[in-house]
Formats: C-alpha cells, sequence, structure tokens
C-alpha cells in the first residue's frame, strides 16, 4: 500500500492534505512571481484578435461564432462544416460562466450528462446516454489533441473532472460519437479535446476564493513568450465543504458474504477534493506539456464506506515538421501514468501506465483533397495489489499494439463534401480489426449545412478485465474489443448572432464486456445496447454584452434482451445559461442543468434523486480604475455559487450489483474572494 497506518483513521490523510494545499498555493504565488519577474524584462506585444488567446474583446460577433475547430479532422475546420457532430465551449462562455472544476463546465455541454458509479469514479459524464460501464471508459480525453486513458479498470476520468486546471484552458472541443479512426481505443461515444492556451504575450493571475466548512477554490496561471519560446503554467485546488449525512446500508450488503460484515448505517464525512498542475513549453516546432491531477473522494463498495485517491502523471514530447507547403508532418511520445488506492474495502492499490508513440501527416493534395495519414505503436501495463491483510496481486499485465490509420475529405461539389477514413489495429493476440468512418456534409450556403455520418469505434479489455484474480471475479485472457457503430443526421445553422444545431442519432454497441455468473462472476464479451435519440442546442448573442444559450438531449436505449433503459441516465434533460458582461468589467452568468427522472434500484434505502436542477451562477467586478491601477494590472472581487437552489443530490451508484443509490452533490455552496492578474487587462 502507499499509505501509512494512520491513514485508515484519515487523520494522516488530512495532514497530508493540507500540507498539499500549502504547496500547491506556494506554487501558484510562484507562478506569479515568475510572471511578473519576465513581464518586467519584456513589455507585452500587441495582441493579435486572430490568434487562439485573442484578446476577446476586441472580437466581433462574427469572430466570436465562426472559430475554427480540429479534433474532427486534425485540419483546421469551421464548426459547421467538421466532419462530426460537434460543441464547442469557447474562452468566451469559460469567462462568462465560470467553473471551479472541469466536471462543472463540462455538465454545461450539449448531450453531455453527470453520472456516478458505486467505487472509482463518483463524479462522471456520460455521452448521448451511455453509461454501460461503471467508468468513463467510453469517453477519451485529449489534451491538446493527445490521449489520456487510465489502462488498469478502463477509464477512471475523476482526477480529471476534479482537478485539471480550468485557467489553464482556452476551449474545449466535443465530438458526440465514434472518434477511433482518428484517436483510437476508447473514442467510443465521445471525445473531449481540453485545448489550452498559447502565449502570444506575457500575462500572470491569481485566483483565491473561500466558502464554509473548509470549502477552498483558489487557482493561478501564468503565460510568458520571449522571441520563437513560449510557455503556459497552470495550477488549481479545489476542496468541497465537508458533507455530513447517515448512509444507510441495504440489506443485502449486510451480510455479504463476499465482503466484511456492515452495520446497518454509516455516519459519514463526505470527501471531495483535488489539486492540478498544467505546463507547456513550445519552441520552433518543439513541443512539451506535462499535467498532473489528483482527485481524492468518498467511495460505497458492497455496503463499505471509504476514500480513496487517484492520480495521472501526462506528459507529450511533440515536434512539427512542414515538409512542404501543402505537407505537415507531427512526431508525438505520449505518456500517462495512473494510480488508484482505496483505504478501505476492497483495499485496493493500482499503478498502470500507458505510452503512445505515433507518426502523423496532414497533407493538402489538391485544392479539393485533404489527407491525414498516420501510424502509431501502444503499449500498455499495470498490476494491481490488493492489501487487506498482506499485498497480494490480484492482477497485472501488458500488452503492445500498432495501428495505421487515415482519413480523406473530398470537395465533390462546391456545396458537398465527402469523408471516408478507417483504423486498422493488432493488440497482442486478439485479432486484426478494422474500424471505418464515412460520411458527407451538404452546405448549399453559409448559413447551413447537413451531416449525415456513419462511424464506428472500439475499446479492448482494460488489464483488470484480461486478468483480476480474486475468489468472487475472474479476468478473461479470451476477451474482444467492445465495438460500436454510430448513425448521426445533423443540422446546423450559422448566423452572425445566432448558431443553432440538431443531431438525430442511432448508436448500436457489440461485444459488450460484461460480468456474467455466481461465486465467481466473470467478464464475458455478451450481447450489446442500441441508443436512439436527437439533440438540440442553441448559441444566441443578443448583443456583444448579452449571450443565451441552451440544449437539450432526449435518448432511449435497450440491449439485447430487449429491457429498457439499461443505463443509469435519464431520457430528459435540458441546459439552459445566459451571461451580462458590461463594458464597466462587470461579468454576470447564471446556467441550470436540468435532469429528468432516476428509477430507484430494487433495494434503494438511501435517497434517490427525481427531476432535479442545478443552477450555478458566478460574478465578477472588476475594481482596478476604482482602485486607479496601471493598465498592466487589475484587481476583481469574484464569487461563485455551486447549486443556488440548495438541493442534493443522490445518483444511481451504478454497477456490480446496482442495488443502492450514492450521494453525489451536497446542496448550495457560495465561494468569494479577490482575483489578482498582471499583464492582461
Amino acid at each position: 500500500m502507499l499509505v501509512s497506518h494512520n491513514l485508515a483513521t484519515g487523520k494522516g490523510l488530512a495532514l497530508t492534505i493540507n500540507a498539499k494545499k500549502v504547496r500547491v498555493l506556494i506554487r501558484a504565488s510562484l507562478l506569479l512571481v515568475l510572471a511578473t519577474y519576465g513581464m518586467s524584462q519584456q513589455s507585452p506585444p500587441p495582441r493579435n484578435s486572430g490568434a487562439a488567446t485573442a484578446d476577446l474583446a476586441s472580437m466581433d460577433l462574427e469572430q466570436l461564432m465562426n472559430l475554427k475547430v480540429t479534433t474532427a479532422s486534425l485540419f483546421s475546420d469551421r464548426l459547421s462544416e467538421a466532419p462530426g457532430i460537434m460543441s464547442v465551449v469557447t474562452s468566451d462562455e469559460l469567462r462568462r460562466f465560470g467553473g471551479l472544476t472541469l466536471g462543472e463546465v463540462l455538465d454545461r455541454v450539449p448531450g453531455l450528462t453527470q453520472s456516478s458509479q458505486y467505487f472509482t469514479d463518483r463524479n462522471m459524464v456520460a455521452a448521448d446516454g451511455d453509461q454501460t460501464k461503471t467508468s468513463g471508459a467510453h469517453i477519451l480525453f485529449l489534451i491538446n489533441g493527445r490521449p489520456t486513458r487510465e489502462v488498469m479498470e478502463g477509464g477512471i476520468i475523476s482526477d480529471l473532472l476534479e482537478s485539471f486546471p480550468v485557467d489553464a484552458l482556452e476551449r474545449i472541443e466535443v465530438i458526440r460519437g465514434p472518434g477511433s479512426v482518428l484517436y483510437g481505443s476508447n473514442a467510443f461515444s465521445a471525445v473531449i479535446n481540453l485545448i489550452t492556451r498559447k502565449a502570444d504575450g506575457n500575462e500572470a493571475s491569481v485566483h483565491g476564493l473561500v466558502g464554509p466548512n473548509g470549502a477552498l477554490a483558489s487557482s493561478g496561471h501564468f503565460l510568458y513568450k520571449k522571441g520563437a519560446f513560449s510557455m503556459i503554467g497552470a495550477s488549481q485546488i479545489h476542496e468541497a465543504p465537508n458533507w455530513n449525512f447517515t448512509y444507510l446500508v441495504p440489506p443485502p450488503l449486510q451480510n455479504n458474504p463476499d465482503a466484511p460484515p456492515e452495520p446497518p448505517f454509516h455516519d459519514v464525512d463526505m470527501v471531495d477534493r483535488g489539486t492540478g498542475d498544467y505546463l507547456g513549453m513550445n519552441y520552433k516546432g518543439l513541443s512539451f506539456m506535462s499535467s498532473f491531477t489528483e482527485s481524492q473522494s468518498t467511495a460505497f463498495v458492497q455496503g463499505a464506506v471509504g476514500e480513496t485517491r487517484t492520480t495521472r502523471d501526462f506528459a507529450n514530447l511533440g515536434y512539427e515538421h512542414k515538409v512542404r507547403e501543402n505537407w505537415d508532418m507531427q512526431f508525438n511520445g505520449t505518456y500517462t501514468r495512473t494510480t488508484f488506492v482505496t483505504f478501505a474495502y476492497p483495499y485496493t492499490d493500482r499503478d498502470a501506465n500507458d505510452f503512445v508513440a505515433e507518426w502523423t501527416n496532414l497533407i493538402t493534395l489538391t485544392s479539393k483533397d485533404r489527407l491525414t495519414v498516420g501510424t502509431l505503436f501502444n503499449r500498455v501495463a499495470g498490476t494491481e495489489v490488493a492489501s487487506i491483510d498482506h499485498s497480494m496481486l490480484i492482477a497485472g499485465g501488458n500488452r503492445p499494439a500498432g495501428g495505421f490509420y487515415a482519413q480523406i475529405d473530398h470537395q465533390l461539389l462546391p456545396t458537398l463534401k465527402l469523408i471516408g477514413g478507417f483504423q486498422s489495429n493488432k493488440f497482442a493476440d486478439i485479432p486484426f480489426s478494422t474500424v471505418p468512418r464515412f460520411g458527407g456534409i451538404w452546405s448549399p450556403s453559409k448559413v447551413v449545412s447537413v451531416k449525415v455520418l456513419y462511424g464506428r469505434a472500439f475499446r479492448p479489455p482494460s488489464i483488470d478485465e484480461n486478468s483480476l484474480n480474486l475468489p468472487d471475479i475472474q479476468g478473461n485472457h479470451h476477451l474482444v474489443p467492445e465495438t460500436v457503430g454510430t448513425f448521426d443526421l445533423g443540422l446546423n445553422l450559422q448566423f452572425t448572432h445566432l448558431q443553432l444545431g440538431a443531431d438525430y442519432f442511432h448508436s448500436q454497441q457489440t461485444n459488450s464486456i460484461v460480468t456474467v455468473g455466481h461465486a465467481p462472476i466473470h467478464y464475458e464479451n455478451l450481447g450489446g445496447v442500441t441508443f436512439d435519440g436527437f439533440e438540440l442546442e442553441g448559441k444566441y448573442y443578443f448583443r456583444r454584452d448579452f449571450f443565451t444559450q441552451g440544449s437539450m438531449l432526449y435518448q432511449t436505449n435497450h440491449d439485447q434482451t430487449g429491457a429498457s433503459n439499461v443505463t443509469p441516465i435519464p431520457n430528459l434533460g435540458f441546459k439552459t445559461g445566459v451571461s451580462y458582461e458590461s463594458s464597466r468589467g462587470l461579468v454576470l452568468g447564471l446556467f441550470d442543468v436540468s435532469d429528468g427522472k432516476y428509477q430507484p434500484y430494487a433495494y434503494n434505502v438511501n435517497p434517490i434523486t427525481g427531476w432535479h436542477n442545478s443552477l450555478n451562477a458566478q460574478v465578477r467586478q472588476d475594481i482596478s480604475k476604482q482602485l486607479h491601477l496601471s493598465e498592466k494590472n487589475s484587481v476583481a472581487i469574484a464569487a461563485h455559487a455551486n447549486d443556488l437552489l440548495n438541493q442534493s443530490v443522490w445518483l444511481p451508484g451504478f454497477g456490480f450489483s446496482n442495488i443502492d443509490s450514492i450521494p453525489v452533490q451536497q446542496g448550495r455552496t457560495v465561494y468569494a474572494g479577490l482575483e489578482f492578474s498582471r499583464g492582461q487587462r
């Protein structure tokens, strides 16, 4: 175990967290000092309104509504012309609505739904209703286009949702539907690309917000540029207030023969905290980026209640080279290490790593043809140890893999673009496989576009699913990858002030990896799930200072036996936000997420939340002019409120026996404090 004995009582854990708070605050202060020193050596250059870090105040509405995206093809496209069903969280929206965590920001994205499961990922998101796994294994996260995966369980994402520094983000691009042709494993139901800011000048900022009962939200970032060298750094710490409640243990879990005896109830102090850092550097095509994210939360396992800790170390070394005017070449080596420790039953300690070496080519063949082609090598490895009485290896292994992919866009007519592509893979002893992608985009005018797309995606079995060896659950070395095929019919309308989108989707999963049998249960490729639904979304600028957006998702699903609504995601949900930004430095944003009713499980003894709203707010007032500060410095008063309606949320504890619900959101919390910035006013 990676923990001393006093951590089991929680005392050592508290001391550890306090020390980490101090370290993070020191890091944030150092970021500000270093950046301030750098700016004192070089005056900031003029801003370029077309750059990624553009001065948003200088951009007109047409620029704000027509920012380019890259995730769907690796080429730069208008959102309405990109070969994918996409949504974008822009830098303007990040500033207007804020967000203390990445999870809060993603909860505003059309088609994504907050969800939960009983053990490793109490905070999750699901895309288009797809939560058929007990982790985020069907969503692939990218950091500036590079994949970061947890490979032991197959898709733990709670550390990213809790801890990735929101301050580092320029925008977030989300593709709903398969993305495996370009991005490989786990790009199953969605690809979420976290695109960080790029330094075109020098600036720094430190934010400190506090709330009741120990609540804390502090962050800092800097941008630095000198000649061809640029650098960005960001840090974040977030801790939700103490949440005390009584958790009732369902009767079937009080005398579970596969777990220690449990009392009828637990008095729980909910843990929800995390820290995160990001660093990125670029010099003449050579780039390096690294991040660290950590999440600590409370898990509910077979009636037991305990704390967990998840960490992720991510790094990428890349080089871009322009071979010719029409040919760009990229080389990347990407490494992700994840750890997961639980300080109560089942006392597991996981350590896994994922390495990807990739060569990508972006070639403009003709004025009508663009080709993306590349090859990659991937290796995953990991171990899991159980430590109830002594350390015992219960899972482990490694798996090499290789792949080749290509995608071409062909402008058949001035109004019609065709897309075709594939990725072929070989995973160790798993048979060679290929997934395709094809479709068309019809754009009869600059205002209207219609997308007809079909794609397939895959997820190979995780190390646990292959090798787990416990008395009550067994892995299976003969598993093959899960697959999905999705058809999308999308309509986009793009005006100067208004953006509208509608999408119908039909998605069929096959070879789903599930647990079957009794004492012990084991993993099998068995059956699948079919999803049908549609989405609506819109954004509208009444004026440059007044903005609103909204979306709706309706989905239904059934498995191979005909059973319906087999995922814990509600059939219907709505999202609405409105923001006002004045010329006097006031920014006000309100955003409401409304989710439909959840079905209770057979043995539900804890609350199960019905139809509910989660209303968040952000207020920021710049007081620099009142303090007569120079143009390079700014001070603002800020406040951020979660769940203004003060409704605690308990969601289905999805996974294993599907018995009960677990707590996810405490209720209203208001954070308030100050922001200090230099060089960005």
